[in-house]
């Protein structure tokens, strides 16, 4: 029988693996006060740095925020954004919108802003040269990195993209040429919620997987 590689999962690491990304979500308003332990947080973070970048580049910062009037500042941002937001509905749409909890930015002890160093490189970087957005979706990969390890550290993310750019910039001090990629309420919770909220209120649902799967070519519409 063929030894197992070092570096294979056994079949307990492969299933935790998916269970962290079939039970991850995007959470709102299940958040705890409870402090994060700095060293699971390091950990998060960790995780995050070691996300696959375009040409090694690790175009990324991670802004911590635990102070309140800083989450005050972006809150009130986010109140306007979504009063903007509301108004692009109509209907029941409308209706549902305005009753979403779509951030928990006070609730959470711990905010993060991962930002998109662009320079960080040089002007030329390898894997960037016919690809120019690829530093932008390294950075995305580092969110669901921290995501996922931060589900199997037991701890809640959401996602809070209904906010002025501007603003988030005037809030934090950023840069403008670096760009702001996401910013994330992170903390314990109450529980996880066993479907994507969204789903379970009525806005959306999953697209089954047959349908979005094509073969050597694309195949829709």
């Amino acid at each position: 029988m063929a030894e197992e590689k070092d570096d294979a999962f056994t079949p307990a690491e492969r299933d935790a693996l998916y269970k962290a990304i079939f039970s991850r979500r995007d959470v709102r308003g299940q958040f705890r006060p409870d402090p994060v332990p700095d060293e699971v947080l390091t950990r998060i973070l960790l995780a995050a740095h070691h996300a696959p970048s375009v040409g090694f580049m690790q175009p990324w910062n991670f802004i911590v925020i635990t102070d309140q009037e800083v989450k005050s500042r972006i809150h009130a941002d986010f109140t306007r954004a979504t009063e903007e937001a509301a108004a692009m509905f109509e209907g029941e749409r409308r209706s549902l919108y305005s009753r979403l909890k779509l951030e928990g930015i006070r609730e959470a002890p711990i905010n993060l802003c991962i930002t998109c160093d662009r320079e960080r490189s040089g002007p030329v970087v390898l894997g960037r040269t016919h690809m120019p957005a690829m530093d932008l979706y390294s950075c995305v990969c580092a969110v669901q990195n921290l995501w996922l390890a931060a589900r199997a550290e037991g701890l809640g993310v959401g996602w809070v993209s209904i906010l002025h750019e501007d603003a988030l910039r005037d809030a934090l001090g950023i840069p403008e040429r670096i760009v702001p990629i996401a910013y994330l309420c992170l903390g314990h919770v109450t529980h996880f919620e066993a479907t994507p909220e969204l789903e379970s209120k009525g806005w959306r649902k999953r697209l089954p997987l047959e349908d979005l799967v094509f073969r050597d070519r694309w195949q829709g519409e």
